[in-house]
């Protein structure tokens, strides 16, 4: 059995610090009152969130590249398609056109760009708001629990950019019925 098999706690357990391996204990679990759990609800959320903005945020970006590319690939065919005397030049074209227009739509319908924007945003915060608590700066150097404050200031960040979603999704016009 490996050194993380035996660190893995069972699906559902939470890990104490009983249940480590003799001599793997740190100074700061030392300090741990017996049976206190190691899991970290507060980090485990900021490494969460750090992780789904940066994912979301990759994915977005990946996203609206791409359809700009095809975009602009699309466009500049239009021009040089034209110039071929062929039989059916006109329904390309005409095609190419359409594919623009479809694929604007999706960037206005789905925000890949302003999406890819704020969710990079957030991550940079959570991160950056993770790297203060840990090296103790900022509000929370002189903070008498400095744990309440990071978790307050995380949820805070979080809810900002999604009071902004939110925004974002009622200023889209509606389409009209009829």
């Amino acid at each position: 059995m490996s050194l993380s098999e035996s660190l893995e706690p069972a699906l559902g357990q939470k890990l104490f610090s009983g249940d480590l391996p003799g001599g793997l204990e740190s100074a700061a679990m030392n300090t741990q009152a017996t049976g206190a759990p190691l899991i970290d609800p507060i980090m485990e959320r900021l490494e969460d969130q750090i992780g789904w903005y940066d994912r979301k945020s990759l994915l977005n970006q990946r996203n609206f590249k791409r359809i700009k590319i095809i975009e602009i690939t699309a466009a500049a065919l239009i021009p040089f398609v034209s110039a071929f005397n062929f039989q059916r030049m006109a329904w390309v074209s005409g095609g190419l056109g359409v594919l623009i227009t479809v694929l604007e739509g999706m960037l206005h319908l789905n925000q890949y760009e302003q999406n890819w924007i704020t969710y990079r945003s957030t991550c940079e915060s959570l991160k950056h708001e993770k790297y203060v608590y840990l090296g103790k700066a900022g509000p929370y150097a002189g903070s008498t629990d400095a744990h309440a404050v990071l978790a307050d200031r995380i949820e805070s960040l979080v809810s900002q950019e999604h009071a902004k979603w939110a925004s974002g999704q009622l200023q889209q016009p509606k389409p009209s019925a009829g």
